[in-house]
């Protein structure tokens, strides 16, 4: 095929330009269907990113209740909602329990918590916090249920099952011998850091983790906070340090706690905390199971999920915990097995549905321009999903995972993720990781 020319400047123009000849077909009949289907989702995957990337991490900062009442209208409920309902019940609970402070001030606390859920600025802190604060109302209430309405005190349970299990009271073993030095090693895990930790690993996981991890690992620390102090309070346990004290005679709930290893630590430092706050703890026959170490067996498995390079540092550390309580006289070894169960239970269930799944490459939580929670579908047999065109068949994807309402996984009909399919980014109509006043599962579903 002769090439044609053009000029500029005339017939007489001395320059001239050739022009591309045109080819009898055209580009798309050339190039495979298959690349053509890959070129297309690719170019869609590069718009959703640039649309999406800033809305996933962004923080709300509005302060109109009316968006909150918004997002209710458009929340796509599930049972997992049901766990808001539980919350307040059991805050109503505690409340009507608690004597001090007195009616008015009950009433300050909760209508400032009430206020902070409808204001979306405030609403994306606390309703991830809204189990540990459960937790928390509900551990102090325990402090005045007389003693009527418990159950008796099991004494001699633990150290039974502590000879059955280990063929002795590992409690002791480990703190017959007692030094300056190992009094300040248990306490460093026990009785510091096991308050602030909560605190820093929820800051690292908000900067290094993908966008949602914060407000989940929050929810299973809480859950798995209120779960135990239930066991504790329908059946209550002595310790170590009261069979030490008292033998295996019966307790009763006028008996007040023990500091048991930490009042070294008092004298230590020639101070007054640990044996007043240990004294008037509110649940004092709470041994089974550990709290301590289900906070540190959580915050390891959550933390390990984030950085998984730093698995070992984790393992350690929630060792440490285990010994520290062992040889302060706090607890026994089927406690911490206890505690640690419950907490493995919890964060597999979290990892299961809600966890957001880490992806290669990614340092910071700004680098992620979609989220997919939950667990990895298994691809299909040899791939025949693969093989079907995504615009002729849009239920179906070509990779390892389905998508279904109320799924594990984030959803907005204006865009897709690389990696899902059609399965696409946090919409920016969202307060913080997708999270609504009753987001579950589903929270990131098609919005109506």
């Amino acid at each position: 095929m002769a090439a044609s020319y053009f000029s500029l400047g005339g017939d007489d123009s001395t320059q001239r330009f050739f022009s591309t000849p045109k080819l009898p077909l055209t580009l798309p009949t050339i190039i495979p269907h298959r690349l053509r289907r890959k070129f297309r989702s690719t170019k869609t995957r590069l718009r959703a990113n640039q649309a999406t990337t800033a809305s996933i991490t962004h923080l709300e900062t509005s302060l109109n209740p009316a968006d909150t009442l918004r997002s209710l209208k458009t929340h796509q409920w599930s049972v997992w909602d049901a766990q808001y309902i539980f919350l307040a019940i059991l805050g109503i609970f505690s409340l009507c329990v608690i004597e001090e402070p007195g009616p008015f001030a009950k009433t300050f606390v909760a209508t400032l918590l009430i206020l902070s859920l409808l204001i979306p600025l405030t609403r994306q802190f606390f309703l991830p916090f809204l189990p540990i604060a459960g937790w928390l109302v509900f551990f102090y209430a325990c402090k005045f249920i007389t003693g009527e309405y418990r159950p008796p005190i099991w004494v001699r349970v633990l150290p039974a099952l502590e000879n059955i299990l280990y063929g002795a009271n590992l409690s002791n073993i480990l703190s017959a011998h007692k030094s300056t030095f190992f009094d300040v090693l248990a306490w460093l895990p026990y009785g510091i850091t096991h308050f602030g930790a909560p605190f820093v690993c929820s800051g690292l996981m908000f900067i290094f983790g993908p966008p949602g991890t914060t407000p989940t690992f929050a929810r299973a620390f809480g859950w798995m906070n209120i779960i135990g102090v239930s066991i504790q309070l329908c059946f209550p346990c002595a310790p170590p340090w009261y069979e030490n004290m008292y033998g295996l005679a019966p307790a009763n709930y006028s008996m007040p706690g023990s500091p048991a290893g930490l009042a070294a630590i008092d004298k230590l430092f020639n101070i007054d905390l640990y044996t007043s706050t240990f004294t008037a703890s509110p649940v004092v026959f709470g041994a089974f199971p550990s709290l301590h170490s289900g906070s540190a067996t959580i915050e390891a498995l959550f933390m390990a999920q984030t950085f998984p390079r730093l698995r070992p540092l984790f393992v350690l550390y929630t060792l440490w915990l285990w010994w520290a309580t062992m040889y302060l006289n706090h607890h026994y070894a089927v406690d911490l097995v206890a505690g640690g169960i419950i907490s493995a239970t919890v964060y597999f269930v979290a990892k299961s549905s809600f966890l957001p799944r880490m992806q290669p490459g990614k340092m910071f939580r700004w680098d992620y321009e979609y989220v997919e929670r939950g667990e990895a579908k298994q691809p299909f047999a040899y791939g025949f999903a693969g093989d079907l065109d995504e615009e002729a068949y849009p239920t179906l994807q070509g990779d390892s995972d389905e998508w279904t309402l109320g799924s594990s996984s984030s959803f907005s009909p204006a865009s897709r993720s690389p990696s899902a399919g059609f399965r696409s980014p946090v919409t920016g109509d969202e307060s913080w990781e997708g999270d609504t006043l009753a987001s579950g599962s589903d929270s990131e579903g098609i919005k109506g």
